[in-house]
């Protein structure tokens, strides 16, 4: 699950740096940050795993000059986080060891990944990719031990730079501490981030800086009703801090002095694996919406190219092998058939001219250009270019309409873009394979032509009959010049000579197997084509498309990684296994 949310996250990221589509991209910032605490949240899971004695993490969170460092040197007894009067003064989170050692935090920086652990001299200003961590020596009296971070404000102009130290911050936490002052407690901003950290079951506390006497009462209502619009869990306590002029800092109150400690008695890390799913269930349909949109585009461009194909198949079968004047093949068959009969009426010729008349015959045949010369006199060859073109026109029109409406024109957009850049060296290897389809195919001519051969030798009155009746000879000459390469393919379906023959055995008793030998040979005739030209060929590039298109606009996550992520959300009931 964990590398699926850094897939999502990379490809959110990459899609939003992209020029244009702005509209489709206004909730993509938003979603960016929820994947960021998400991944960090998982991560969270297993530096428990792997470190069960891992301790306390409490963080800091507030807007923008609410007195979070104030507050850090205040519970910490210290005065070790920087404090300024100007805003965005904190830009990296800051850990504060209390009581414990920098040792035992030694899985932290595993769980940060590519956010690098540096000294407090080694801060540089212009990178957001690190964090501090320090051992204390005070010891305070308000908090439990632990780790006390002090993270950057989340509402400022600047914050985008470094919000991701903010919410891995946020999702390190085993308690959260909200500081926000009058000024600030009723920004957007400050509920949009409590609303976020909600599946996550925070044992949570307020902090209402900046107070003056008696303004509380009023203030912490409104604070209540606010977390009451965004969260449905209890409202938690209130701390309010009063500024003290002698020191510039806040005074915890005395009867809050041991609050964190008793939030700690509360943090239960075995219902980790639980809130993990809570948060993803939560999101997980809004995170997939333009993955989905993008699957739904390939479902829809699928049942296209399957319908044109359909169609395609249709057009095939009664334009030429239901066609009555196109449909040839059979008629190589009967071709192959006369050779092989070896009829007397051209045994004297054949005979007399063997060396000269069939042994280019044979080198035609070993050589393969006779298959190759008569695919390329085929009418079928003409016939299945122009479906293709065909085809190809009906998708774009399809696509066309299609990108003028419904919620995929772009998808619609960069496949029309697609098809019109592959148009012609999808017809060009359609060609090519259509004439190798056919070359092979005389293979199953020829075994037709054997077929009814052998059917003749068991009605021998009908092969005599053949054998002397004149066409038959002029018949099996035609047949031998087509092998020769002295006329087309589609000449024999109007040769009287072959129009005679075929009548003769349509008329004799071989009349019913030789009407299932030519269905037989259109059956799987059709079958081949489907497959080698309209299946494998054409459709499978067709098919093939989406793949093209530009992983920089396109999430590009397949239905099959869709699908083993939504396995692990769905199946681990009591928590997710981690990849």
């Amino acid at each position: 699950m964990l590398e699926f949310i850094q897939l999502l996250n990379q490809r959110y990221q990459t899609v939003l740096s992209q020029p244009g589509n702005e509209a489709s991209k206004a909730g993509y910032r938003q979603r960016i940050d929820q994947l960021i605490l998400a991944e960090a949240f998982i991560r969270k899971g297993q530096l428990i795993n792997s470190s069960p004695e891992l301790p306390l993490q409490v963080t800091i969170l507030g807007p923008t000059q609410a007195g979070k460092s104030s507050l850090v040197n205040v519970l910490l007894n210290s005065d070790v986080a920087g404090v300024s009067p100007l805003a965005g003064y904190t830009v990296h989170p800051q850990g504060f060891c209390q009581g414990v050692s920098i040792v035992d935090c030694s899985g932290l920086q595993r769980y940060f990944g590519r956010f690098q652990q540096l000294q407090e001299a080694q801060f540089p200003r212009d990178r957001h990719d690190c964090y501090f961590l320090t051992e204390t020596a005070s010891d305070s009296p308000h908090l439990p031990h632990g780790v006390l971070w002090d993270t950057p404000d989340f509402d400022s102009i600047d914050s985008a730079v470094y919000r991701e130290g903010v919410i891995r911050t946020m999702a390190l936490a085993d308690i959260v501490v909200l500081v926000v002052s009058k000024e600030k407690y009723a920004d957007q901003s400050v509920w949009d981030i409590m609303s976020a950290l909600e599946p996550l079951h925070q044992p949570t506390v307020i902090c209402l800086n900046k107070l003056s006497e008696g303004s509380e009462a009023l203030l912490i209502q409104s604070l209540k009703e606010k977390w009451q619009l965004v969260r449905k869990d209890d409202f938690p306590e209130v701390v309010p801090l009063y500024y003290q002029k002698q020191t510039g800092l806040p005074v915890w109150p005395e009867d809050k002095q041991v609050l964190l400690m008793h939030l700690a008695g509360k943090v239960d890390h075995k219902k980790h694996g639980r809130s993990e799913q809570d948060l993803l269930q939560i999101h997980w349909q809004t995170w997939l919406e333009p993955v989905v949109t993008e699957h739904h585009a390939l479902n829809d461009w699928h049942g296209l190219v399957d319908e044109a194909i359909t169609q395609a198949l249709d057009n095939y079968q009664r334009d030429y092998l239901n066609h009555p004047h196109h449909y040839e093949t059979f008629q190589q068959a009967l071709a192959e058939l006369l050779i092989l009969l070896e009829i007397p009426g051209l045994a004297g010729v054949l005979t007399g001219a063997r060396k000269a008349l069939t042994w280019p015959v044979r080198q035609l045949l070993k050589l393969g250009r006779k298959k190759q010369y008569i695919a390329d006199t085929s009418q079928e060859i003409v016939l299945l270019t122009q479906i293709a073109e065909h085809l190809l026109i009906q998708l774009a029109d399809r696509l066309l309409d299609s990108s003028e409406q419904g919620n995929q024109k772009q998808e619609w957009k960069e496949f029309s873009r697609l098809l019109r850049s592959q148009r012609q060296a999808l017809l060009q290897d359609f060609s090519s394979a259509a004439k190798k389809y056919h070359a092979a195919f005389q293979q199953e001519v020829e075994k037709t032509a054997q077929g009814l051969y052998r059917k003749l030798q068991e009605q021998p009155m009908v092969l005599n009959g053949l054998r002397a009746t004149r066409i038959t000879t002029d018949a099996a000459a035609i047949a031998l010049t087509l092998q020769m390469g002295g006329i087309g393919v589609h000449d024999l379906i109007f040769a009287p000579a072959m129009l005679t023959i075929t009548s003769l055995l349509a008329e004799s008793a071989l009349g019913s197997y030789m009407h299932k030998a030519e269905h037989d040979l259109k059956q799987h005739q059709l079958n081949t084509v489907k497959q080698a030209l309209f299946v494998e060929t054409i459709g499978r590039k067709l098919l093939a498309l989406p793949e093209q298109l530009s992983a920089m606009t396109h999430f590009n996550i397949s239905p099959d990684q869709l699908k083993a992520a939504e396995h692990q959300l769905t199946e681990k009931r009591h928590g997710l296994r981690l990849l």
